[in-house]
């Protein structure tokens, strides 16, 4: 069964998965052969309601353990045997910056979404993101995706991440505690749910900005209730000699 058959499939009008004749393992070995090609597997999912169900139990986990496979270990290694949201949302938030759009979130200028596939996460980096009390919690935040020359924005970052067991989180605990309001009307831009402002609860600590390379008072960040997180940053200009190592 080659991918162009599974498109004609999935484009026909009477869809012949539904009817058995593509089985999950014949779907399952040609994505492993891709390598879980996150477009194919977008693709597909929105033209064939059968393959976007096995894609939700099945095809994202595979994508997510084989594009971070020792952050997958530890978010699963509490015992959980499934990750909160679910498993497409961090499929896309492994791969996807989700920019930002003037008045929306941010209240930025207009930056569109875009595929990042080569996006760092480190759960050391996350650390910077937590107010010492809350630090025993465990972060995976990416680098920032960098959008230079914004305009009046100037250069501005996009860093993203996904928190290990948030329910039981300190951070959880904190916001509830501090009586923290969830946003009125924007929502994570990966599994929908409602979103917390770190920066309204005062809860961005000041290592933030060292991580980020960012100005101190120029980040925000917010969480949503399954532990996804999406952030913006003012970036501090390249030196000489940053600049100069950059171009060698």
């Amino acid at each position: 069964m080659t991918i162009t058959k599974v498109y004609r499939c999935v484009h026909s009008s009477t869809c012949v998965c539904t009817k058995g004749h593509i089985s999950e393992e014949v779907i399952f070995l040609l994505l492993q052969h891709l390598n879980w090609n996150p477009k194919i597997i977008a693709s597909l999912s929105r033209v064939c309601k059968w393959f976007d169900d096995l894609a939700k139990r099945v095809l994202w986990k595979e994508f997510c353990r084989t594009r971070a496979p020792k952050m997958m270990l530890d978010l699963q290694s509490s015992g959980s045997h499934s990750i909160d949201g679910n498993w497409r949302a961090l499929g896309k938030l492994l791969i996807y910056c989700s920019g930002c759009t003037k008045g929306g979130l941010f209240n930025s200028t207009h930056i569109p979404g875009h595929f990042a596939y080569r996006t760092r996460f480190s759960r050391t980096s996350g650390k910077s993101f937590l107010l010492p009390q809350c630090r025993s919690d465990i972060l995976y935040v990416s680098d920032p995706c960098e959008h230079l020359d914004q305009g009046e924005e100037g250069d501005v970052g996009f860093f993203r991440g996904v928190f290990k067991s948030f329910g039981v989180s300190k951070v959880r605990k904190m916001l509830i505690g501090r009586g923290a309001k969830l946003h009125p009307t924007e929502v994570c831009p990966y599994c929908k749910a409602k979103l917390w402002s770190m920066l309204q609860a005062k809860m961005i600590p000041q290592s933030a900005s060292c991580r980020l390379g960012a100005y101190d008072d120029a980040i925000e960040y917010y969480v949503c209730l399954n532990g996804h997180v999406l952030g913006i940053c003012t970036l501090l200009p390249l030196s000489d000699s940053e600049e100069a190592s950059e171009l060698e």
